[in-house]
């Protein structure tokens, strides 16, 4: 009879997970993966935008990442530089993402010669002419929002987030599904007061690269005003060294070319 009783509660606690994820936890390794693997890195990326009528426009860059050393996943930065079409060449977008206050963002218009700082209320409008918002580049700090997971399925933890200051954004809140063996976030939506998703992200593919499971091809559709985006990454890869004086305004006007290749 002993034995029986010591087989079953073995049998229960070998049926339980090793240890279970907080919801904060959950979101930190997915803002971890989406954002911060290796030190650095860099991707050429091409992103083509399809209006509602269907009408196709292309933009290439080259976007590369550093972390900002001994702080965790908080502070970074990212520049971005474009090469086509003609219209948009040589135009830079340089992020300093910090986590105690609103990230640094400028925008280099080589036409003007003319570096514009992007204030924090335009941190949700357009990238670039594009379904994508100037945050969702170089991501939305975790801390900025509340999160409750509502949802777990054999491959997904579905998350639900809610903005602290609800003045500061255009969602209501938004789910992400968050894959459970890789922790990527496979898709986003974001709803609006009504309850009604208007903007969806998902990753289409996703390659490992380096060791690191990397999207290498991602949608935004957004029914408010018809259309999607979708950006495509190649020759992806982390840990190159990248000097951090590149993230600098100093760059923005002379491109650090050998590094863009």
């Amino acid at each position: 009879m002993k034995k029986c009783i010591v087989f079953s509660a073995l049998a229960i606690f070998m049926a339980q997970p090793a240890f279970a994820l907080s919801v904060d936890e959950i979101v930190a390794k997915a803002n971890h993966v989406a954002y911060y693997q290796g030190a650095d890195g860099k991707a050429k990326v091409q992103m083509v935008i399809t209006d509602s009528q269907g009408r196709e426009r292309s933009r290439n860059f080259t976007i590369l990442r550093k972390d900002v050393d001994d702080v965790g996943d908080t502070e970074q930065k990212f520049y971005v530089y474009f090469s086509r079409p003609a219209d948009v060449n040589k135009t830079a977008f340089l992020v300093w993402k910090q986590i105690d206050k609103d990230d640094d963002r400028w925008l280099y218009l080589p036409a003007l010669d003319l570096v514009k700082r992007i204030a924090a209320s335009d941190e949700r409008t357009s990238f670039v002419g594009s379904h994508f918002f100037y945050e969702d580049v170089s991501g939305r700090t975790p801390s900025e929002d509340t999160h409750k997971l509502v949802e777990e399925t054999d491959n997904y933890y579905v998350i639900k987030s809610t903005p602290k200051n609800l003045k500061l954004v255009e969602f209501a809140y938004y789910k992400n599904w968050i894959h459970k063996t890789t922790f990527i976030p496979v898709k986003t939506e974001f709803y609006d007061t009504t309850n009604k998703t208007y903007r969806t992200y998902e990753a289409l593919k996703v390659d490992t690269i380096n060791g690191f499971p990397t999207v290498i091809q991602s949608k935004m559709t957004d029914t408010n005003i018809g259309g999607f985006t979708v950006m495509g990454y190649s020759k992806v890869n982390y840990d190159i060294g990248l000097p951090e004086d590149i993230f600098s305004e100093r760059y923005l006007r002379a491109a650090p070319r050998q590094y863009l290749r």
